[in-house]
């Protein structure tokens, strides 16, 4: 969320930057927004004379009632019952202001970094880098619900007579891959001077409104039905919450968090055939690592971040590639993100696994995240990116280490997770 005094003072940069996402349908709400903070600041400066004026007042009757003049106190008294019924009227209409502008402001996107790239949508996203030598197997490489499969390793048919589509039972040595991944990506984060942290699994929707824009809320979350919870999409939500409504002191920064969940997503819409299987479903685990920074500081650590990410990755061996997205992919409340893409030897192309975003002081606005320094109090900068996300990853993992026999190898870094295991036949 912008700061309102912003969009004030520089409408026409707010306007350049949603033209730059390609929300052209948005620009009205920054002339609509500034009318009705003029507005709103317009009855708060005419409720705080009223307020003035009626503890000017209430002190004349007092002394009007002290020298017995009752009729001009009474009189009085008839002025401040009118400026309270006034009073009264402003007070719902400052509720009312107040709401409308939160709500616009919630939907103004927020300006992006000058470094990001200009494009309409995904496909317009930017190779940056790559990383490890992308590899063609001499066999063809199944899909990978048939590697898992053909070693006993998933259950999808039961899981559809179970929770339906979009689930899935891991099964003997993969369901140990699986969860060895995720520990090694503890470790591994660990490592780096990351603080372990496991979170809560549901959180409130003043924390839901805080981290995330109400498009992907209605894409991404399921809510408990009677309460006021939802399931969190991934643990950058609730690690972000964990500091909703503080004050941080200076000293302390920067907070670097790394976090264990399961996640649940709605993953509406229509689904491809590369999005069979395990890509894209309901419920998955991951490991996320969250910053909160001053805002000098961001930027090198979004640089920091996925960096990790791809240094995970090439320690098993995968290769992969960064990708810049987009004005047009960036999610509202994000200033700058990069998509972590791994190398898939079956669709002979790089496909994501993770994604690191810098997102300014945009989620420290909403959830009042606030820094004592030494000038004063200013907002922080939050960032996440995804460490790693299986069962998705699993694919990568899976393809890149096949065999021509069906076995699969385990890269050294992850044996001791395995048991000593070297190979899954």
């Amino acid at each position: 969320m912008l700061d309102l005094k912003f969009v004030r003072e520089n409408p026409e940069i707010v306007k350049q930057n949603i033209k730059n996402k390609f929300q052209d349908k948005k620009l009205g709400l920054v002339d609509e927004v500034i009318d009705l903070d003029s507005e709103l600041r317009g009855a708060k400066q005419e409720a705080e004379a009223l307020r003035a004026d009626r503890n000017k007042i209430s002190k004349q009757i007092g002394g009007l009632m002290a020298q017995g003049k009752k009729e001009e106190a009474e009189e009085l008294k008839k002025k401040v019952n009118d400026e309270a019924a006034r009073l009264a009227e402003l007070e719902v209409k400052e509720a009312e202001l107040q709401s409308k502008v939160k709500t616009i402001m919630m939907t103004i996107p927020n300006i992006i970094d000058p470094s990001v790239p200009i494009g309409k949508d995904d496909s317009e996203n930017v190779e940056v880098e790559r990383f490890g030598e992308p590899a063609l197997k001499d066999f063809d490489v199944p899909y990978h619900t048939e590697i898992m499969e053909k070693l006993s390793g998933i259950d999808l048919d039961s899981a559809r007579k179970v929770a339906g589509n979009g689930f899935y039972y891991l099964m003997g040595n993969i369901a140990r891959l699986h969860s060895a991944v995720i520990s090694y990506a503890r470790d591994f984060m660990i490592d780096r001077g990351f603080t372990y942290c496991i979170p809560p699994f549901m959180i409130r929707s003043e924390v839901v409104t805080g981290v995330m824009s109400f498009a992907e809320m209605d894409a991404m979350m399921y809510k408990i039905e009677g309460e006021d919870l939802y399931l969190i999409g991934t643990s950058e939500h609730s690690m972000i919450g964990k500091f909703i409504d503080t004050i941080i002191p200076e000293s302390t920064l920067p907070q670097t968090l790394t976090s264990y969940s399961p996640c649940f997503r709605k993953e509406k819409g229509a689904h491809g055939l590369e999005e069979r299987g395990v890509y894209r479903i309901h419920q998955f685990e991951k490991q996320e690592m969250i910053v909160v920074c001053k805002p000098e500081d961001s930027m090198e650590w979004y640089q920091k971040l996925w960096k990790n990410t791809v240094d995970l990755f090439r320690s098993l061996d995968i290769p992969v590639r960064t990708l810049e997205c987009c004005s047009g992919d960036l999610a509202d409340l994000k200033v700058k993100s990069v998509d972590i893409e791994a190398w898939s030897p079956r669709q002979k192309k790089y496909f994501e696994v993770g994604s690191c975003s810098n997102l300014g002081d945009a989620q420290a606005r909403r959830l009042k995240i606030r820094v004592d320094g030494e000038n004063g109090k200013y907002f922080a900068h939050t960032l996440n990116n995804t460490v790693v996300a299986p069962p998705r990853m699993l694919i990568a993992f899976l393809e890149n280490n096949l065999n021509a026999d069906g076995s699969v190898n385990i890269p050294a870094a992850l044996q001791s997770y395995m048991g000593g295991m070297t190979v899954i036949k």
